[in-house]
C-alpha cells in the first residue's frame, strides 16, 4: 500500500523500475537533441523576461531533474517559455528596474510562489480548474501573446529602446524611436529571421535531397538557431559588430547557479503572488495540453493533479537555483517526442547537457548579438499566432468568438495579465448565460415509436391537455426564474393543458434555488386545476428530492418513461371520463 502510494506521487518509481538500455539510449539520443535546441532558446527567453541571458539556463536545469521525478508526462520538457517569459516581464517590471538585483530577486520569488500555488493544488487534486479556461480562450490569449512579444523583440532588430506593456505602448515607443535605428543591428537580425523561417521549412526537404533520411533531417533542422548563434558571433567577432553599436550579450558567468531560498520578504511580495497564480494557471493549462496530446499518441495518458505536483517541484526548484517561473513547452516538447524519448529521464539528461553548457561554453556567448536572440523568439512565437481561431468561432459559435475576440483584444490593448483575467471572466459569464437560459422544446411522440422529439422539428402526436416539455440544462439558481417564466408563458399558448409534464434526460442536478421554483410552479399550477409530472429522471437527482418533501406535494407523480406518463395521464383521463 505505502509503495503504491509512493508511486501515486513519484511515477519515477514505476517507470523506473522498468528502465533498460533500450530506453536509455533513446533518452539519451532526444536529450542532446533537445539541449542543441534549448541553449539558444534559454538565452532569448531570459531576454525577453529582461533577466541576464544565464537565468535561462539556469531554469533549464534542476527544473527538469525535478520534473523527471514528480511529472506524469513521458514527452513534456519544462522550461523557460515565451509566454511565462512575457508574464514575468510585465509582472517583474512593476516592482523593480529591469538589471538591477531586485529584479532578478522578485523573478525567483515569483518562480517559487508559482511552484507553491501550483504543488498546493497538486496536492488538493485540484487538476479539473484547467477546465475553466476553454481552448478558444488560451487560443485567444497565446496568440495576443505571440503578437505582443514578436512586437517587442522589433526593438532589439532595430538596435533602439523602445517599451510598453501593450501593443499601443510598444507600437508608439518604437515609432518615436525609429529614427535611432542601428543599421548594423537591423544587417545582423533581419538576415538571421529570413534564415531561421526558411530552416523550419525548407532546411528539411533540402537534407532529404540529399539523402538524409526524413528524421534525421526533422532533427537537425531543429539546430537552426544554434547555427544562427555561432555565426552571428563569429560576425561579431570578425566584423568588430560592438564597436558599431551592436548590442551584445556580454560576459555570461560560468558555472552552475548557487542553490539559495528566494526573499520572501520582498516588500512587493502581494503583488508577485497575484501574479504567480494567472502564470501558474496559463502554465499549467498550456503543458496539460502538450501533455495530454503527445500521451495520446503513445495511448498513454497523464494525470493533471500529477502535473500540478510536477510544475510546482520544477518552479520551486528553478526558484531556488536562481531560475524565474517554468512550464511544459510545445515546441521542445514536440521535439524531445520526435526524437523518441521514452522516459522523464530524457529531461534529467538535458538537464546534464544543459549544466555542461553552463560551464565550459558560456565564455563563448560574449559576442552574441542580441538581435540574434530576439530573432530566434520572433520565429518561435510566431508559430504560435493562430488568427484562424477567430474565423472558426465566428462560424461555429458567436459565445466562443466573444471569449476569443474579448481576450485576444484586452491581451493586446491592456496587456497579458488584464488578458488571462478576461479570459477567465469571460468564459465563465458566457457559461452562465447559455446555461440561464436553457433550451426548453415542446415534445411529442414519434408515431409508431415510444420516442418524443421537438415538434418544431418532427412530425409527432401531441395532446392538447398535455403539454410535454424537456428542459435540456440542469436546473440552478441562474435558470430556476427563466424556467419558471417560461412554463408559464407556454401554458398561455396551450389554454386547454391540464398537465404539465417534464422529461428529465438532461437533468443532472436540482440546486435548492430551483427546487424553491419548482415548488412554487407546483403550487400555482396546482391553483389553476393543472398537475405537475416528471419523467426519466436520474437516480441521483430522485435521490436529492426523495430528501425533500417536494414530491409528497406534488400533484401529479414521477414517471419512469415519458410514454408511460403520457398512456398513464390518457388512460386516467378516460376512467375519470367513464
Amino acid at each position: 500500500m505505502l509503495k503504491a502510494s509512493l508511486s501515486q506521487y513519484f511515477p519515477i518509481l514505476s517507470w523506473g523500475r522498468q528502465y533498460n538500455r533500450s530506453q536509455l539510449v533513446s533518452d539519451l539520443l532526444a536529450a542532446v537533441i533537445v539541449t542543441i535546441m534549448l541553449i539558444p532558446q534559454s538565452l532569448a527567453y531570459a531576454l525577453l523576461a529582461g533577466l541576464p541571458p544565464e537565468v535561462g539556463l539556469y531554469a533549464s536545469m534542476l527544473p527538469l531533474v525535478a520534473y523527471g521525478l514528480l511529472g506524469s508526462s513521458n514527452s513534456l520538457s519544462v522550461g523557460p517559455v515565451a509566454v511565462a517569459s512575457l508574464m514575468t516581464a510585465s509582472a517583474v517590471g512593476r516592482v523593480a528596474e529591469v538589471g538591477s538585483m531586485g529584479y532578478l530577486e522578485a523573478a525567483t520569488l515569483l518562480a517559487a510562489f508559482s511552484g507553491l500555488f501550483l504543488l498546493g493544488m497538486g496536492l488538493l487534486r485540484m487538476g479539473f480548474l484547467a477546465n475553466f479556461l476553454s481552448h478558444p480562450v488560451i487560443a485567444g490569449f497565446i496568440t495576443a501573446s505571440g503578437i505582443i512579444i514578436a512586437i517587442s523583440q522589433v526593438r532589439h532588430l532595430l538596435g533602439v529602446q523602445a517599451h510598453g506593456d501593450n501593443l499601443y505602448e510598444i507600437v508608439m515607443s518604437l515609432t518615436e524611436h525609429l529614427g535611432d535605428t542601428n543599421f548594423a543591428t537591423l544587417a545582423v537580425g533581419v538576415p538571421v529571421v529570413i534564415f531561421l523561417f526558411w530552416v523550419r521549412k525548407g532546411l528539411q526537404p533540402v537534407l532529404e535531397k540529399l539523402g538524409m533520411s526524413p528524421f534525421s533531417a526533422a532533427m537537425v533542422s531543429k539546430a537552426g538557431p544554434v547555427v544562427g548563434v555561432v555565426l552571428t558571433s563569429v560576425a561579431a567577432v570578425v566584423f568588430n559588430l560592438g564597436d558599431r553599436g551592436v548590442a551584445l550579450v556580454g560576459s555570461v558567468p560560468s558555472g552552475l547557479p548557487t542553490l539559495s531560498l528566494p526573499p520572501l520578504h520582498h516588500p512587493a511580495w502581494q503583488e508577485l503572488l497575484i501574479s504567480a497564480i494567472f502564470i501558474s494557471i496559463i502554465g499549467f493549462v498550456e503543458s496539460v495540453s502538450v501533455g495530454h496530446t503527445l500521451a495520446a499518441k503513445k495511448r498513454q495518458k497523464i494525470s493533471p493533479n500529477q502535473e500540478l505536483i510536477g510544475l510546482g517541484a520544477s518552479n520551486i526548484a528553478s526558484s531556488v537555483s536562481g531560475g524565474y517561473p517554468v512550464t511544459g513547452g510545445f515546441a521542445r516538447s514536440v521535439v524531445n517526442f520526435d526524437a523518441g524519448a521514452e522516459t522523464p529521464a530524457a529531461g534529467m539528461f538535458t538537464a546534464v547537457g544543459i549544466g555542461l553548457a553552463a560551464i565550459f561554453f558560456t565564455p563563448y556567448l560574449a559576442y552574441l548579438p542580441k538581435a540574434t536572440l530576439a530573432a530566434t523568439i520572433i520565429v518561435a512565437v510566431l508559430s504560435l499566432v493562430d488568427l484562424s481561431i477567430l474565423k472558426k468561432t465566428w462560424n461555429y459559435a458567436y459565445s466562443d468568438f466573444i471569449a476569443v475576440a474579448s481576450t485576444l483584444v484586452v491581451t493586446l490593448m491592456v496587456g497579458v495579465e488584464a488578458g488571462v483575467a478576461c479570459g477567465v471572466f469571460a468564459s465563465l459569464a458566457l457559461h452562465l448565460y447559455k446555461t440561464s437560459k436553457p433550451h426548453m422544446a415542446v415534445i411529442g411522440e414519434v408515431p409508431g415509436t415510444e420516442h418524443f422529439r421537438n415538434i418544431n422539428r418532427h412530425q409527432v402526436v401531441t395532446h392538447e391537455e398535455i403539454l410535454s416539455l424537456r428542459i435540456d440544462e440542469s436546473l440552478y439558481f441562474a435558470n430556476a426564474g427563466f424556467i419558471e417564466d417560461r412554463i408559464y408563458a407556454l401554458l398561455e399558448e396551450y389554454p386547454k393543458a391540464r398537465h404539465v409534464v417534464i422529461m428529465g434526460t438532461a437533468i443532472n442536478e436540482i440546486d435548492l434555488s430551483a427546487l424553491e421554483a419548482l415548488e412554487s410552479i407546483n403550487e400555482r399550477l396546482g391553483e389553476q386545476g393543472i398537475a405537475l409530472h416528471f419523467s426519466e429522471l436520474k437516480g441521483p437527482v430522485t435521490d436529492v428530492l426523495e430528501k425533500t418533501d417536494f414530491l409528497k406535494h406534488l400533484k401529479g407523480r414521477v414517471w419512469l418513461s415519458h410514454h408511460q406518463a403520457i398512456a398513464g395521464i390518457l388512460a386516467g383521463a378516460k376512467e375519470e371520463q367513464s
